[in-house]
C-alpha cells in the first residue's frame, strides 16, 4: 500500500522536523490508526506519569485498525501501568547507586556508561529508566568535561558506552565535539553507542553523522534496539545499511515483552530480518522491573522455553543471549 501524500511530505523533512511532529497525544495516534479509545484500556493518568511520544516513522509500521498491534502495545499508555506489582521499583538495575556527579555510570570492569541526555525520540512504556532523575545528570558542558576527565584518569577503561535517553539526539556539533574528546584518550579502544533512532527515526542517519563516526580512530559500535520484525521497513533498512557500509558494527538488543514478542515465531523472524540487513542479534533482555512495567513481564521459565525453541530453529549465530540485569552484579547475568 502506498503512503498518503502527507506522510510522503513528512519523510522529506530533516530528522529534527520529523521528531518535532511526533505523536504526543492519544487521540491523534488513535485517529491515525483508525482506532477508538474504547478498543484498549488507555489511561490518560498513565500518560501524565510518562508522556506519550511516537514518531510517525514508527507509527507508520503499525497495522491500522489493529488494537493488538505489537508496536502499538510498546508505546500506548494503559491502565496496568498504574497497578502495583511486587518486586517492581524506581531503580531496578542499580543505576542510581552507580551514578557519579559527572554523568558516568561505572558498574562493569573496563567500561563506563556515559549519560548524554535524558531525551528519547520515542517513549517505550517498558523503559527501565522511565523513573530516572535525568535532570540531576543532564550533560552541561561543565559536566561533559568532568565526565571526559573521569574517563581520561582511569586507564582501566577501554570502552565508553554513550547512552541516555538516546545519545543520537545530540546535534551533530555536540556529538562531534564529544567524540573528538574521547578520541584523544589513548587507553580507549571502542566507542559504543546505544540508540533506538536507527529503528524509530532512521532519518537521523545523515551524511553529517556518518562523517562524525567515520573520522574517529576508535572502533565505533552501535547497539540498536528493535523488539519486533514489523519495526523494520525500507527506511530502517537503508539507515542500517548506510551505517554498516561505512564500517560501523551493528548489534541489536531486544526486551522480551508480553504481548509483543513472547513467541518463538516472532523472535525467529526478528533475528532473520535483523541479520539480513547487517545487524547482529546480541541480547534478549528479561524485563527490568521498573515501576509501571509489570504488565509486560514474561517469567524466566517462559523465556527459557522460548529461547530453546529459537535455538532449535535457527543457527547459533542468530540466537541472541538471554540475559538479565542484577543490581550490583559485575556484568549482565546470562540466563541462556
Amino acid at each position: 500500500m502506498s503512503e498518503p501524500q502527507s506522510e510522503i511530505q513528512h519523510f522529506t523533512k530533516n530528522w529534527q522536523q520529523q521528531l518535532a511532529e511526533a505523536f504526543n497525544n492519544i487521540e491523534d495516534l488513535y485517529r491515525y490508526l483508525n482506532l477508538s479509545p474504547d478498543d484498549l484500556p488507555v489511561s490518560v493518568a498513565a500518560a501524565e506519569n510518562f508522556a506519550l511520544r511516537v514518531p510517525l516513522s514508527f507509527a507508520a509500521c503499525m497495522e491500522k485498525g489493529n488494537p493488538h498491534d505489537p508496536l502499538l502495545r510498546q508505546v500506548l499508555p494503559v491502565k496496568e501501568e498504574l497497578f502495583a506489582y511486587p518486586g517492581f521499583g524506581s531503580d531496578p538495575v542499580g543505576d542510581l547507586a552507580a551514578a557519579t556527579q559527572s554523568s558516568v555510570l561505572h558498574k562493569y570492569h573496563g567500561r563506563v556508561l556515559f549519560i548524554n541526555t535524558g531525551s528519547c525520540a520515542i517513549n517505550c512504556r517498558y523503559c527501565f529508566r522511565r523513573n530516572f532523575p535525568y535532570a540531576d545528570l543532564q550533560l552541561s558542558k561543565q559536566k561533559e568535561n568532568a565526565a571526559v576527565q573521569t574517563i581520561r584518569d582511569d586507564a582501566t577503561i577501554s570502552e565508553v558506552i554513550l547512552s541516555g535517553g538516546d545519545p543520537l539526539l545530540l546535534n551533530d556539533s555536540r556529538l562531534n565535539r564529544l567524540i573528538q574528546q574521547l578520541d584523544d584518550i589513548k587507553h580507549l579502544k571502542r566507542i559504543r553507542i546505544h540508540s533506538r533512532l536507527p529503528i524509530v527515526l532512521p532519518a537521523r542517519i545523515t551524511e553529517e553523522l556518518i562523517g562524525t563516526l567515520r573520522q574517529s580512530p576508535k572502533q565505533v559500535v552501535i547497539v540498536v534496539h528493535c523488539n519486533h520484525a514489523n519495526e523494520i521497513n525500507e527506511r530502517v533498512i537503508t539507515a542500517c545499511k548506510t551505517l554498516t557500509k561505512n564500517g560501523i558494527t551493528l548489534f541489536n538488543q531486544s526486551v522480551l515483552l508480553k504481548g509483543v514478542n513472547d513467541n518463538a515465531e516472532a523472535l525467529c523472524e526478528l533475528s532473520e530480518q535483523l541479520f539480513s540487513h547487517g545487524v547482529i542479534p546480541y541480547y534478549l533482555h528479561l524485563l527490568d522491573k521498573a515501576t509501571g512495567t509489570g504488565h509486560f513481564e514474561v517469567s524466566e521459565a517462559e523465556a527459557l522455553a522460548l529461547v530453546r525453541q529459537v535455538q532449535a530453529t535457527l543457527p547459533g549465530y542468530l540466537v541472541p543471549k538471554l540475559v538479565k540485569e542484577q543490581a550490583g552484579a559485575v556484568s549482565k547475568q546470562t540466563v541462556l
